[in-house]
């Protein structure tokens, strides 16, 4: 595995392997990698004979200052982590190696990026199709990775792909979920213990939700959910919204879609959640 820091040193890297005829994953991340990350090289490496992970806190994603500051940074980790799972390479580039001067490309994907996160963080996704399409740009990869706990942002880099035409499949990749049901997150190093325990809260009731909808209506499933959250200790529900997973649009009943997906956002304190589960898929 080698570490890389430079566009020109990755692409020139590249350029042999592809002349070699060889397929390249990339795997985009930002780093402080867990066993989520570990399941898409995992897969990654058994669909590509080259393996790009890149381990990149993109600044232009945070709406919130204070979040990009606290977001963990463990370069050192995330590269024993990535030998184990025979990456080829790891590209941790710096801000200025990415933005040598501003990024002023704007992205407009409605409604699918204007609903949920996109309305509690403006901006968000502009940022993540920044750096996704640069990224896509520099590896020029065969298939990318992506994990489904961030299931709006999956449905919002399809189709960035679709409509800039980038010949890349992408590949998106189940919920990694602790024993106890925490959806893994890079944000879950940020808990206290006592947290950690609150946000169980989360899955937890996500799951029995999903008991509760194979006898009640869509409604009655938002209210159940949103009561749940509300009278679990620590936590503070932004937005739960019942969507179809196509369009992320808000659905009324059951029978409007063959693909019902709700959608979670929490905070535990200070550190905000996310979450879904699939209801009908």
């Amino acid at each position: 595995m080698k570490l890389i820091h430079t566009i020109n040193e990755l692409r020139a890297e590249l350029d042999v392997q592809r002349k070699a005829g060889k397929k390249i994953g990339l795997v985009p991340t930002m780093g402080a990698l867990h066993d989520g990350h570990a399941s898409l090289v995992k897969l990654a490496v058994a669909e590509n004979e080259v393996v790009v992970v890149s381990d990149f806190v993109n600044p232009t994603q945070f709406n919130d200052k204070n979040d990009l500051l606290k977001y963990p940074r463990t370069l050192e980790a995330d590269c024993e982590l990535l030998e184990k799972e025979n990456a080829t390479y790891v590209f941790a580039p710096s801000v200025e190696e990415i933005y040598p001067e501003p990024d002023t490309r704007q992205f407009s994907y409605a409604p699918l990026d204007t609903v949920m996160e996109g309305k509690f963080r403006p901006g968000h996704f502009n940022g993540v199709c920044q750096i996704v399409s640069k990224l896509f740009m520099i590896v020029e990869p065969d298939r990318a990775y992506f994990g489904e706990k961030d299931f709006q942002q999956l449905a919002i880099i399809r189709e960035m792909v679709k409509q800039m035409n980038f010949p890349i499949e992408i590949i998106g990749c189940p919920i990694v979920r602790e024993h106890d049901g925490l959806a893994l997150s890079s944000r879950n190093a940020r808990l206290s213990d006592v947290e950690r325990q609150q946000a169980l809260n989360i899955s937890k009731t996500l799951f029995l939700s999903k008991e509760f909808a194979s006898s009640h209506t869509v409604a009655e499933t938002q209210q159940f959910v949103e009561d749940a959250i509300a009278a679990s200790e620590g936590l503070e529900l932004e937005y739960f919204e019942l969507v179809d997973g196509n369009t992320l649009q808000k659905i009324s009943n059951w029978e409007e879609t063959t693909y019902a997906v709700g959608c979670i956002t929490v905070y535990c304190g200070d550190v905000r959640l996310i979450d879904n589960i699939k209801y009908k898929e």
